[in-house]
């Protein structure tokens, strides 16, 4: 392809972005629809569609491009010294992908990749994520050093993730992403201490007293 066409290429793309990008901010991410996209953007709907698989793949594309952003912020932070503020550290980003029900699952559908050249924005933040844990957890005191550090890595996104989903099950979201997320973690990085068995303890009751509280 010559320089001229893909250059024009590029600039349709970003165009569409824009005007999703508008769109999603000013109605929500439910809201978006390929008809207003291509009017805003002003092109055809034919050529949404040389770009895009559909508005979901759109939308991924916007959500991952904020999760690069948010997970850069996490990164550009000093490296945790507990599990505390481990969970502080990624709160906005884990927040971002609780917005709301269906921001959620396209996170999710949109998580995997069959292949390298399949994955998705989404899909290599949580790759990155990962990379991010995996340097930080080695200089964390108190972490757990008998299982593999990648695998460590592995379950706090886990744990992450499902934290997210039990908000939206209406016998647990009177309790924050992060009060929810904390002692599962620290469970996890933390087996057999003392104080992160007590702590875990209190985290969960907490976790549940706002449960009843509701």
């Amino acid at each position: 392809m010559s320089r001229a066409p893909q250059k024009r290429r590029l600039e349709t793309r970003a165009r569409l972005l824009e005007a999703a990008c508008a769109i999603v901010a000013r109605d929500g991410a439910a809201a978006l629809r390929v008809e207003d996209v291509v009017r805003d953007a002003g092109v055809a709907k034919g050529t949404f569609f040389s770009h895009f698989d559909d508005k979901d793949s759109l939308l991924a594309q916007l959500l991952g491009e904020e999760m690069h952003l948010l997970l850069a912020k996490v990164a550009s932070g000093p490296v945790p010294r507990n599990v505390e503020e481990l969970c502080d550290a990624f709160e906005p980003l884990y927040e971002f992908m609780a917005q709301d029900r269906f921001v959620f699952d396209v996170v999710m559908r949109y998580s995997g990749a069959a292949a390298v050249d399949d994955a998705t924005e989404i899909a290599l933040n949580f790759l990155h994520q990962v990379e991010l844990l995996m340097r930080w957890l080695p200089q964390m005191p108190g972490i757990r050093r008998d299982v593999d550090t990648e695998l460590l890595a592995e379950g706090v996104l886990a744990f992450a993730l499902n934290a997210i989903g039990l908000k939206f099950c209406a016998l647990h979201n009177a309790s924050s992403i992060k009060d929810r997320v904390r002692p599962y973690i620290r469970a996890w990085l933390q087996p057999g201490s003392g104080e992160g068995d007590r702590q875990a303890d209190a985290d969960q009751k907490d976790a549940r007293d706002g449960i009843g509280a509701a």
